[in-house]
């Protein structure tokens, strides 16, 4: 079912890794090594494969967890990147690159709510059967 609120949560989600891929192609932070790309691609996968796993809701749950792991991560990367580069954290040209997996993040959390909360309905539905 596709059409369930947790799906919007997850394809916006979706949406911020593939924004990230987009602006984060002049960040470097470990010496050329793609590192902000490879993750946005293994985001955009994980993502994918969540959205279009809505009959195995604890499979959901784990790759949306999987994803918050991975998008903490890059905010860690990120302010890392942010603080090595010149003129500080305080200039205001840095860019926009560290609020996208912030959006992502609280994104996942509300698509878990919503994930559970549908767990809950359809064990309760079992229940009376």
């Amino acid at each position: 079912m596709l059409q369930r609120i947790q799906t919007i949560w997850i394809l916006l989600s979706v949406l911020a890794a593939v924004f990230l891929f987009i602006t984060g192609q002049d960040v470097e932070v470990f010496g050329g090594i793609p590192v902000i790309q490879v993750a946005s691609v293994v985001l955009v996968l994980a993502g994918a494969f969540s959205l279009f796993s809505f009959n195995n809701r604890k499979r959901q749950i784990l790759l949306n967890n999987f994803s918050i792991i991975i998008n903490a991560l890059l905010i860690g990367v990120l302010a890392y990147w942010l603080q090595n580069l010149s003129g500080g954290i305080d200039f205001p040209e840095k860019g926009i690159e560290p609020v996208f997996p912030l959006i992502a993040i609280i994104c996942l959390f509300l698509a878990n709510i919503y994930i559970k909360k549908d767990e809950r309905l359809v064990k309760s539905v079992d229940r009376l059967r």
